[in-house]
């Protein structure tokens, strides 16, 4: 090869390269390169909502690089005046509408501003009931995360909580974003490793060395806090995924912008590749049960014996105007072509 083409052929190397180098993320964000991915599980351990798995492809994005905080959310209500859904009085009407069918209306003095906040009986009870240990708490928000007597002061670097699914949509709307589809969602979440069963890959959780928040000990009564953490934990507390983000196992629950069907991915099975799937039309029939949207991560609540739930391919829905002690989001933001 001559000077001459050499020379060439090396600018057009360098300039190929810089074509093919990731965009710079947005402030505080990470870049995602897409691709094709199994999404979903069907190992015994998955729950039958996890399947069946089947091959999908999302085109690249940018996602935060943690689950938004406490200060984020507070520069988001200074800016806008913004009022979660924990925040303010239910009525009546909407009770009533996210109620199971036949159950009792609510009383007067029932309807309050107020949250779902784990409360941790002092004794074993059966893990058959929810009600053993999540309790409707007046006055929890994010800003009280326990109840009224709590706070955020110290916890600026913790995931905010107690944000319904609107609430999310509020602030990601303000900052110029969107909620994860669950299938940006898992693909973020598996970093790169293909068919894993962690985001960390196949080891089995480390009570010595703890791969992320989520609960040691006899659940629900007795918690040894051996990853360091009663509750939430700051955001960057354990080691990132292969792309770079934090807390995508454990810590809280992360809203995604799909309806929840448990078997959504049954509605696809015949397709081969599913490219940028946006979930179902719909929820559940709102005669039979109240609609519900996805949720991904699992949280600090989460341990094998209960919820094993903090896995790539774990998948749960909620009401969209649900918040809790163990939830919260992050975002997304799509690619300009």
């Amino acid at each position: 090869m001559t000077g001459l083409a050499l020379a060439a052929f090396a600018a057009a190397y360098a300039a190929t390269r810089l074509l093919n180098r990731p965009p710079k993320a947005p402030t505080g964000m990470v870049w995602i390169p897409g691709g094709e991915f199994t999404m979903g599980s069907e190992a015994q351990y998955a729950l039958r909502s996890e399947g069946p798995a089947h091959r999908v492809r999302v085109d690249p994005f940018f996602m935060d690089e943690t689950d938004v905080t406490n200060a984020q959310f507070a520069e988001f209500v200074k800016a806008t005046g913004y009022v979660t859904t924990a925040e303010r009085t239910p009525t009546f009407e909407e009770i009533m509408s996210q109620a199971p069918r036949g159950a009792p209306p609510p009383k007067k003095e029932d309807l309050v501003p107020g949250s779902i906040v784990f409360t941790p009986p002092d004794h074993p009870v059966s893990l058959n009931n929810v009600g053993e240990w999540q309790k409707w708490t007046p006055g929890a928000n994010w800003q009280h995360p326990e109840g009224p007597s709590s706070s955020i002061d110290g916890r600026d670097d913790h995931p905010v909580v107690h944000v319904s699914w609107d609430d999310a949509q509020a602030y990601a709307k303000w900052a110029g974003k969107r909620l994860p589809t669950e299938s940006e969602w898992e693909f973020a979440a598996r970093g790169g490793l293909e068919g894993k069963k962690y985001v960390w890959g196949d080891e089995p959780f480390s009570d010595d060395h703890p791969q992320c928040n989520n609960f040691q000990g006899d659940f629900p009564h007795h918690n040894t806090a051996a990853d360091g953490y009663l509750r939430t934990s700051p955001v960057r507390a354990f080691p990132p995924n292969g792309y770079g983000l934090y807390d995508m196992a454990g810590n809280v629950w992360q809203w995604c912008a799909d309806w929840f069907l448990p078997d959504a991915y049954a509605l696809t099975r015949d397709e081969k590749l599913v490219v940028n799937p946006t979930g179902p039309v719909a929820s559940f029939d709102p005669r039979i049960r109240p609609p519900e949207r996805v949720q991904r991560g699992g949280s600090f609540l989460c341990c094998v014996g209960y919820c094993f739930n903090y896995r790539p391919s774990a998948r749960l829905g909620c009401t969209p105007d649900t918040g809790m002690s163990h939830l919260g989001f992050r975002c997304v933001k799509s690619v300009e072509k």
